[in-house]
């Protein structure tokens, strides 16, 4: 077993995130509410008269499938919608994500707005939507295929109202959110696509009506510990990779962590060995670390390590001379980072809802707008209206009552930001 194997994460964040380019233009809100525009009224109005038929493609979206990695068939139906709404440049990039771009005047920042296309739902999964009075319910039907559905309905608010932004609006359907997925589009846009343009970057994740101004730093973890394995009574000492991870997992359960910034760790799956009278070949866990302060998330990872490390140590002390090795493989690392409560682009979206009634609760939370905070590119995720329950599961439901209310907020926290012409 050798150091290098189980390094703290150091240089491979520094790989998987190297800086980024800084925001082009400064993002200064609107100083009065656009909402009292004569053309945003009426954008605003189209957005609530037309929002059963932003239900309807929000269910139409999610009865295409799009498991893990499998995002393709509802990315080239997204893309065939936004080519429809008339936007500029529509494509699907190296990666799967689909991009449309609204042109500006040229005289404000570029504003990304993202909604997420994959589930975490396998392939072969019924996506089948049902509707009982306002409920909708199937697999992902809030998280993300509301998201979805806000972007293309404002779009078409924003074209039927005639409004020009001052800014360039650029609407993407991003794969890879969920899960394994680590973030792999939203990476790939920041670091191969179109990151040197993008000014601010706002995700339409989920129903509700909160704001995600913080994110969640995660790092994943698959420890394997291998070793020759044997019979249970007649190679009796032998180190067992199965004890080894027994021995690191309660190391792990120690671990002190901070209650703020909140820090979390969590074994969730455990898996190894053929039989009960045998000394297993390999066993092995999957392992989560979070906090919302890059730091702390350093300090639990090298804590994390030395603790599988001592698992393997103190197994292998049975029997020295018997190898015994343990690796640990990176599955998933999305940075963290914070923004101050006043940030201009979380005073955009705040400002944003202030004429439409409501005040948002500010969170911290995984989505995609974790890659661009940790780049320095301000980024939020805001909510797209009515009330998701059950997200994950087979038995998710979106409640549209009052739904539209999203959709207006997405529409003005955009023209906060782009700028109105």
């Amino acid at each position: 077993m050798t150091r290098s194997q189980i390094a703290a994460p150091v240089v491979l964040a520094a790989l998987l995130f190297p800086p980024g380019p800084a925001p082009a233009q400064e993002i200064a809100p609107m100083e009065t509410s656009p909402a009292g525009h004569p053309a945003v009224r009426r954008a605003l109005e189209h957005v609530a008269e037309t929002e059963e038929r932003t239900i309807s493609e929000q269910i139409a979206i999610c009865e295409i499938p799009a498991p893990p990695f499998g995002e393709a068939e509802r990315a080239a139906a997204y893309r065939d919608h936004l080519a429809a709404l008339g936007l500029e440049r529509v494509r699907i990039d190296a990666e799967g994500n689909v991009i449309g771009e609204r042109p500006g005047a040229g005289e404000g920042p570029t504003v990304v707005l993202s909604a997420h296309l994959d589930t975490v739902f396998p392939e072969g999964t019924d996506v089948t939507v049902e509707r009982e009075g306002p409920v909708l319910k199937g697999p992902g039907i809030g998280d993300d295929c509301r998201g979805l559905a806000v972007l293309l309905a404002i779009v078409r608010a924003l074209d039927f109202a005639g409004i020009e932004t001052r800014g360039d609006l650029l609407f993407l359907g991003t794969v890879g959110e969920e899960g394994r997925g680590d973030l792999r589009g939203v990476r790939h846009l920041f670091t191969s696509e179109i990151g040197d343009r993008i000014d601010a970057f706002v995700s339409v994740d989920g129903g509700g009506l909160d704001l995600v101004k913080d994110a969640v730093g995660s790092h994943r973890y698959r420890v394997v510990y291998s070793g020759p394995g044997g019979h249970s009574y007649g190679d009796f000492g032998m180190p067992s990779p199965i004890h080894a991870l027994g021995r690191a997992i309660a190391r792990i359960a120690e671990l002190e962590v901070p209650e703020h910034p909140k820090t979390t760790f969590n074994v969730g799956v455990i898996e190894g060995g053929t039989s009960i009278n045998s000394v297993a070949y390999e066993g092995s866990m999957l392992v989560d670390l979070r906090s919302l302060d890059p730091a702390e998330l350093a300090d639990l990872d090298a804590r994390f390590r030395e603790a599988v490390e001592a698992g393997r140590a103190a197994e292998s002390a049975r029997d020295p001379d018997t190898p015994l090795a343990v690796e640990v493989e990176n599955v998933g690392i999305r940075p963290a980072g914070t923004q101050p409560h006043d940030a201009p682009i979380v005073r955009a979206a705040v400002d944003a809802a202030e004429p439409l009634g409501f005040e948002p609760a500010l969170k911290a939370a995984s989505t995609d707008a974790n890659i661009p905070i940790s780049l320095g590119v301000p980024a939020i995720t805001i909510d797209g209206g009515g009330e998701s329950e059950g997200a994950h599961s087979l038995e998710e439901t979106f409640d549209t009552t009052d739904s539209h209310l999203g959709s207006q907020w997405a529409l003005l926290t955009a023209i906060h930001l782009a700028g109105l012409r």
